[in-house]
């Protein structure tokens, strides 16, 4: 047996005892597949891993960074209470379109809203609205982009909130100083910021599994 076919296996025992799929996970899946998305979803051991550390930081109010179609935002927006708040911000109409039909289905469109456009464009629009410090960020997007995102996140967070960045391993690359490649060039900032800004104490984890070898870095927020 092949390392990489034992790391699924032990990810299907994980998946299938401990966050085994209902109805709407699969049709999300089903549906971002039938409609070309790309298949970068997080694993369903990880949307239970994002719903609990939600659920365990009493999180009222999430902001996303990356929507794709919506798979990883039904995992936390079940971690909301009936008054909760959930922002996703999707690059891609297309996704947008997807994510919203699978929130639909998942009961969470009044809980979650899709927001369109570029998230270097939408999070600002989104300061100027003033609103409450989100309680819980999850940023998978272009990594390109990774530092900036993260120096949304500690704005509009608050003291005590959790930030999760997702592909921080890069395949083992994180660790290659010469590398010109911009995704490893951008995570590599923001793993620099999780250790040096101010306001934010933070670590990272390596995994392996059935999105091969990957990991996440989690911090939160100081006063």
């Amino acid at each position: 047996m092949s390392e990489s076919q034992l790391w699924n296996d032990v990810d299907d025992h994980f998946t299938t005892l401990l966050a085994p799929a209902d109805e709407v996970l699969t049709a999300a899946l089903r549906d971002s597949d039938a409609a070309g998305l790309p298949p970068i979803n997080v694993a369903p051991n990880q949307g239970k891993l994002l719903r609990l550390l939600a659920e365990i930081q009493g999180a009222r109010r999430i902001l996303e960074i990356g929507t794709l179609g919506g798979y990883s935002t039904i995992w936390l927006g079940r971690a909301l209470p009936a008054d909760g708040r959930l922002i996703t911000l999707e690059y891609d109409p297309r996704h947008a379109e997807v994510a919203r039909a699978n929130l639909a289905r998942a009961g969470l469109d009044e809980i979650a809203e899709v927001r369109v456009g570029p998230a270097l464009e939408s999070l600002p629009k989104l300061a100027d609205e003033n609103p409450e410090p989100f309680d819980f960020v999850f940023i998978d997007a272009d990594k390109v982009n990774n530092p900036h995102y993260v120096e949304w996140a500690v704005r509009l967070t608050r003291p005590g909130s959790v930030i999760v960045l997702d592909n921080v391993v890069r395949g083992g690359a994180i660790t290659d100083a010469t590398s010109t490649d911009p995704s490893v060039l951008g995570t590599r900032a923001a793993l620099e910021l999780f250790a040096s800004h101010p306001k934010l104490d933070g670590t990272a984890v390596q995994t392996v599994g059935s999105k091969g070898y990957d990991g996440f870095a989690l911090a939160r927020v100081r006063a």
